[in-house]
Order: C-alpha cells, then sequence, then structure tokens
C-alpha cells in the first residue's frame, strides 16, 4: 500500500493496485461520523464503439445502454441491492455521465457491511431476457419525464447545438427508440469490458481503520474471477469548435423565458497537468466576467437581463467540452446579445493583476473547503483520475497558475464556437 502525504492540504492518502488491476484509494478523515464511497467505472453514454473482451472487431450498441446497464445493476437472483443497502442503514445510490459511471453508498455505521454489498451488486450482473423488457418501459417513462423538463431541455439541446458527431450530443439515457433495441447479451458485452476492475476506481473516506479496510477489499476481489484485461478499445471523436446550429428556439409550458449560451472547446485533446491548468484559467476568466462582482453581472442585473437563476459552468472532458452562461429572463434576445458580446471581446481580455490574485484565492479558498465533504472529495475524485490528473494536486495547481496561463486560455473564445438555445412559453 502506497502512502501520498499533501502535507500543504493535512490530508493523506493511501493508494493500493489489486492483483486484478482495481486501484483502490482510501482517505481517512478523523472524527467524520460518516463514511462514503464510489466504486467508478471508466465507461459512460458515449462509449457506444468499442471491442468486447475478448472479440476482435468494433461494434457499436444502442444510445443509453451505459445507463440502461446502471439500472440493471442493481437486480439481482437474491433481490434489489437498494433494499439490502436499508437493512444497513446506507444511503445508496448511482448515476451515468457522458464518460463514467459511478455507484456508491454514504452511512454512519455498518460501514464494513455496505462496503462489501457495494463491492459484491456491481460485481453480479443479472441480465435476463424478461427483466430487461421490463426495464424498457420503466427508462421510456424517465426519457418522457426529462423531455418535460424545461432546465434539462435547456442545457441538453445546448449541447446538441454544438455537436456534430460526437455522442455528447445524445441524451445519456438514450432515446425511446434506442432502448428499446437493447438485449441482454449487448449489456453483457458492455459490462465485460467496462467493468472489469482493471477499468475501475474505488475511493473510501471516513474515520475507518485504514490497514481493515484494505484487508476487507483484498479478500472481497481475491474471492472473484475475471479474465485477463489487455485495455479497452474504444472510439473517439474529435471535432472541431464550429457549432453544428448557431441557434435554436423551443416551446414549452413555462411562464418566463429560459435562455443559454454555449461555447465549443477547442482543446479537447489535453489531459493532466495541461487540461488542469486550461480548466483553472477558464475559471478565473468567467470568474471575473460573470461573478456577481464583476461589472458585466451589475449591467444585467440593472437592466433586468437575469434574476438569482443566473449561473455558468464549465465542462472539459477528453474528446469534448463547453461552458454554458443561462438565466430565465424577460428579455431574452437583450440576455442573448450581451453575453455573446462578452465571450466575444474576451479573447482579447487583460485582466488585471490585482483581480487575477482575488479570484485565484477565492476559487482556492472553495477547493479547499470542498475537503470538509466527503461526498464533494469522493465524486470529483475519480473524474480527475481518469483524466491523469489527481484531485489534491490540482487544489494545489490554483497557487501555481499564472497570468500567462490565463492568457493562454482566451483562445477559447471563438466566434464560430458560440450557439445560442432559448425556450420561449407555448
Amino acid at each position: 500500500m502506497e502512502k501520498l502525504v499533501y502535507d500543504t492540504l493535512k490530508e493523506t492518502l493511501y493508494y493500493e493496485k489489486l492483483p486484478n488491476g482495481l486501484s483502490v484509494y482510501l482517505l481517512p478523515k478523523k472524527g467524520f461520523n460518516k463514511y462514503y464511497a464510489t466504486f467508478t467505472t471508466k465507461y459512460g453514454s458515449t462509449d457506444n464503439t468499442f471491442i468486447p473482451i475478448g472479440q476482435k472487431d468494433y461494434i457499436t450498441v444502442p444510445d443509453g445502454i451505459a445507463h440502461f446497464l446502471e439500472h440493471k445493476l442493481f437486480e439481482s437472483e437474491e433481490g434489489d441491492a437498494f433494499l439490502k443497502f436499508t437493512e444497513y442503514a446506507a444511503n445508496p445510490n448511482a448515476y451515468t455521465g457522458f464518460n463514467r459511471t459511478s455507484y456508491l453508498f454514504s452511512c454512519t455505521s455498518y460501514f464494513e457491511e455496505n462496503l462489501n454489498l457495494l463491492l459484491d451488486f456491481v460485481q453480479d450482473p443479472y441480465f435476463t431476457d424478461q427483466n430487461v423488457e421490463k426495464e424498457k418501459n420503466i427508462i421510456a417513462q424517465e426519457i418522457s419525464m426529462y423531455d418535460d423538463n424545461p432546465d434539462w431541455r435547456l442545457y441538453f439541446q445546448t449541447i446538441q447545438n454544438m455537436y456534430h458527431e460526437h455522442g455528447v450530443n445524445v441524451d445519456i439515457a438514450g432515446t425511446k427508440e434506442s432502448i428499446y433495441k437493447i438485449t441482454k447479451e449487448m449489456l453483457y458485452d458492455c459490462y465485460n469490458t467496462f467493468y472489469h476492475p482493471a477499468n475501475m476506481l474505488l475511493f473510501v473516506v471516513g474515520d475507518f481503520d485504514i490497514e481493515k479496510t484494505m484487508e476487507l477489499i483484498r479478500a472481497n476481489q481475491a474471492k472473484k474471477q475475471f479474465p485477463q484485461f489487455s485495455g479497452v478499445e474504444r472510439k473517439y471523436v474529435f471535432e472541431t469548435n464550429e457549432v453544428k446550429e448557431k441557434e435554436s428556439v423551443i416551446k414549452m409550458d413555462i411562464m418566463t423565458p429560459k435562455v443559454a449560451v454555449g461555447i465549443k472547446n477547442h482543446e479537447s485533446k489535453l489531459q493532466g497537468k495541461e487540461l488542469m491548468n486550461f480548466e483553472i484559467a477558464l475559471e478565473i476568466i468567467f470568474n471575473y466576467l460573470f461573478s456577481k462582482s464583476s461589472s458585466h453581472y451589475q449591467y444585467m442585473i440593472d437592466n433586468e437581463l437575469i434574476n438569482n437563476t443566473f449561473g455558468y459552468e464549465i465542462t472539459l472532458e477528453y474528446s469534448y467540452g463547453f461552458a454554458m452562461v443561462y438565466t430565465d429572463t424577460n428579455k431574452p434576445e437583450e440576455f442573448k446579445k450581451y453575453v455573446i458580446d462578452v465571450l466575444l471581446k474576451a479573447k482579447d481580455l487583460k485582466i488585471p493583476e490585482e483581480d487575477f490574485v482575488r479570484i485565484k484565492n477565492k476559487l482556492l479558498g472553495s477547493s479547499l473547503r470542498a475537503l470538509n465533504s466527503p461526498e464533494a472529495i469522493a465524486n470529483n475524485f475519480a473524474r480527475f483520475q481518469f483524466n491523469d490528473m489527481n484531485f489534491f494536486e490540482a487544489i494545489m495547481a490554483y497557487e501555481a497558475i499564472t497570468l500567462a496561463d490565463v492568457e493562454k486560455a482566451l483562445s477559447f473564445f471563438d466566434e464560430k464556437a458560440i450557439t445560442t438555445n432559448i425556450i420561449l412559453p407555448k
């Protein structure tokens, strides 16, 4: 077991790669009364074209299959894993993203029982023709629910405006048409390929005995057999930053119009330290442009272009990335034009040194506060590791970022990368 000490953050992380390839990270937190664990695979909704383990040719599976698989794993011959967790007073959950799927629990008691249960149900798939057919109607209802959600439509239509071919432009749950094509054989192909321990990461945080917990995990994994793993062969799609559609307008049953302005990334092959610096630089830029202390925010408030729904977010991953600025507003066209103007002028932005230092320190403080949340640490850790980054090193990277790094990131702001999506009341 390797001991990783981060003196500045006063954190110590323990790491071990098991014989089956599983990466295990333990973060002891003395005095914490909650345990939190995530078991994550590097597999998400965009991983639809790949070579199944033990085969030689690429296959393409229906959209939504990663999310479908997540649903089905909770079901076994012995019953529902959710119910078993509640017997041990735990709160279980799972989520599928564009490029990873995570299973998790939190608890204040029965920690060892819950940890064994997490490892066991994820590593014991049970798919039958009957239970797969039953799930299709359940997920179809979930898709309908999201289709009727204005905030989700605002977010997802903006992504669809950006991307021509990348799988990120398809809803994580798939479509009603695609999910009805899923078979149990497809689910096993996906499971056996992407749920191999060597493609997964276990992260545990809480006030536990380090050696005892690692021994529990070793013993659990030693009882199971897995095939030889030689890596996952998947197809990535890389696009330019030119958007597919410059704008879209949707009508829904809402009272106040909703607007999102999206901007597509041009640096989709970045990983590790390069991605980390680029992400921090963009966070600083967007904070300078749109935080509550900015002149642009004040202008939009004064002119009633925004309200308390206003926000922005940055998403950067391998093969795709984007930022969005959004709000509910009775002046959708004015908001759209103003934000586009701000984004286009940003390519020539000069952030004063004192503002740069202030924003950098503010973002560093927010990152440090996240260390008090087991959920925040655990849910971010796998995302960083899968991008060849380290969550704790990323926090310290805020101190090392320079204005030169910020200036290099200004190429992100490009007219052909911008799209808008407006939802109007019917």
